[in-house]
């Protein structure tokens, strides 16, 4: 048996990675590794963080999916310090597309990707790159939490989160692009989810993490925390950058017009740290799955925005908003349905912007 790192020349690297050692190591919903297998055998041995190692109350671990052709062939929560994911195992060589996802979000649990194991005659070489790359910001709407519980009684759980079927996810399959997200349930621009609208959550801002590998509660080897550990934005340049925060700004500013003042505010000065950060990109500012009341004050931020930059290469879209006649899922958040509607209405809005 061969022991291959997953780096450059054998895997593609999908959304923000931190390398240590021989482990690259992944946070983010949504992140992964994907290749083109050749061969009979192949084996991805998955470490988690922290968490894994010292047990979690919650049993909120990483969950993970691994895709031969398209097709998911495992779904695995890595609840301990390591497991060795086989995912093919036979005596005629074959020719594979495989990618291992990272399905739940990057606040609770992390996972990291060891040397991979093939036979001795097989090869692995990167998936190729699409045309485009689309960075999705976001909050638990991004992030498909609860999407796999149609229970709306039931809380948060990695193991009901899954990213792919969320609407930034759709959204890039509709437009045959790559993508990275960096979300995280409950954030927003100035405040957090409260259920007191006279207590701001001020620790859950998008904005104060949006430079490194990921807000997370875990950790990787070494006590290296993936919060305090920088991005560097060189390394995957999108096309287009999807912002899509507000929802848990609005429990803390309801009708009150200081606070939503303060977020159009706020998110104005975002959107100047976003463009610093990506100035090759389009943005696209899109609000309302969860409600539309922040809606005017995303999109006066927008327009402030033009109008103090000279910056045209922003645009404002309203999604549409659940129906809860028909459902939810755990917490009230979207189904499927709802992500699935608002990707088709974002993914021809930035096919006709972009000209793709």
């Amino acid at each position: 048996m061969i022991h291959i790192q997953a780096d450059r020349e054998h895997v593609k690297r999908m959304g923000r990675y931190h390398q240590i050692g021989d482990t690259l190591w992944l946070a983010m919903s949504g992140s992964g590794i994907g290749m083109r297998f050749t061969g009979r055998y192949l084996e991805i041995p998955v470490r988690g963080g922290y968490v894994a190692e010292h047990g979690e109350a919650d049993g909120n671990y990483a969950r993970v999916a691994v895709y031969v052709d398209g097709v998911r062939i495992l779904d695995e929560m890595i609840d301990v310090p390591e497991k060795r994911l086989t995912v093919m195992d036979q005596e005629i060589p074959k020719t594979v597309e495989i990618q291992l996802i990272k399905l739940s979000e990057s606040a609770m649990s992390v996972i990291g990707i060891e040397p991979l194991v093939i036979g001795d005659n097989d090869r692995l070489e990167p998936l190729a790159d699409k045309d485009h790359l689309i960075e999705f910001i976001g909050d638990s709407i991004t992030c498909g939490y609860g999407i796999d519980d149609e229970d709306s009684s039931h809380c948060f759980a990695t193991a009901t989160e899954d990213a792919t079927r969320a609407y930034a996810c759709h959204t890039a399959r509709l437009l045959d692009a790559d993508y990275m997200l960096f979300s995280a349930s409950g954030f927003g621009i100035i405040s957090g989810y409260t259920a007191d609208p006279e207590q701001r959550l001020a620790e859950q801002l998008i904005p104060d993490y949006y430079h490194s590998v990921g807000f997370s509660r875990d950790r990787f080897p070494g006590d290296v925390n993936p919060t305090e550990t920088e991005w560097d934005f060189s390394l995957l340049r999108p096309d287009a950058v999807v912002i899509n925060l507000g929802t848990n700004d609005d429990s803390f500013c309801q009708d009150t017009l200081e606070k939503q003042q303060e977020y159009m505010e706020a998110y104005e000065c975002f959107l100047q740290d976003v463009r610093q950060c990506n100035p090759q990109a389009e943005l696209f500012c899109v609000l309302g799955i969860m409600g539309q009341r922040l809606c005017p004050w995303m999109e006066r931020a927008c327009e402030n925005y033009r109008q103090h930059t000279g910056d045209q290469r922003i645009h404002t879209l309203r999604l549409p908003e659940q129906d809860g006649n028909i459902g939810y899922v755990a917490d009230f958040h979207p189904l499927e349905r709802f992500h699935l509607a608002a990707a088709e209405v974002l993914a021809p809005y930035m096919m006709e912007t972009m000209n793709w």
